[in-house]
């Protein structure tokens, strides 16, 4: 199995860590989150790797290398200019049937292969793997009707959401919708798919994930790590 890491982001919301070094390459415990990502994905059964890297490529490249420490055969696809959350893969060469592609700055339990079999037993285009966030508003929530007239007044409420979780399967068919260099973000391209009556399909995940892109996640996940680690190593 086929899966391209996401890695050439500059990761502004986390400066200044990302002064140093890249986002995949953030501390979580002993160890970079791309190294935890990396064994996941080994265990998982992928034997080729791709990593889109851009912002201090050579560092990750240096860590990272070909992949022989990790048992898996790992190139790169090196972005000269910002090609957005999706662009990268249009670049990409002999992109398997399906392939998984992910952010390099989250940690889940996720098993990965389960994703990829209910991905091939729907037959879709796309599959996005979704995560059920729950957002309090620390603020009253008022309601207004005709004339600013209030009709409901709610305390703090908590909304929930189904969410990406930055990691999807597509078909190598997607690339269709894309063009070599050209910036493409993952929303857009949901919308064109769905406009060319497309099926994209969502993966319901219910266990543990935390996307590192804040100073608050990431706070969080260093507190969390140790008592989450058995279960996200």
């Amino acid at each position: 199995m086929q899966a391209v890491i996401l890695a050439g982001g500059k990761g502004t919301r986390l400066l200044p860590f990302t002064k140093v070094f890249p986002k995949p390459l953030v501390p979580l415990g002993d160890k970079p989150i791309l190294d935890t990502i990396l064994r996941q994905l080994k265990h998982c059964g992928f034997t080729r790797i791709t990593l889109a890297v851009g912002y201090m490529a050579d560092m990750i490249q240096m860590y990272v290398n070909n992949g022989e420490r990790y048992g898996i055969d790992i190139d790169y696809a090196l972005e000269a200019e910002p090609l957005g959350t999706v662009g990268p893969l249009a670049q990409i060469r002999d992109l398997e049937q399906s392939f998984l592609v992910m952010n390099g700055d989250l940690i889940t339990n996720l098993n990965y292969q389960k994703l990829m079999e209910f991905h091939q037993q729907h037959d879709a285009i796309a599959t996005i793997g979704t995560y059920k966030k729950n957002y309090k508003i620390d603020l009253g929530i008022v309601q207004n009707g005709k004339s600013n007239a209030i009709i409901d007044y709610i305390e703090k409420p908590t909304y929930t959401f189904m969410v990406s979780m930055g990691i999807y399967v597509f078909k190598a068919e997607v690339l269709r919708y894309m063009e070599p260099q050209k910036y493409m973000d993952f929303p857009d391209l949901v919308r064109h798919l769905l406009a060319a009556g497309e099926s994209v399909v969502s993966y319901f995940f219910d266990g543990y994930w935390l996307d590192i892109g804040n100073h608050s996640d990431y706070e969080k996940a260093l507190e969390e790590y140790e008592s989450q680690r058995r279960i996200i190593s």
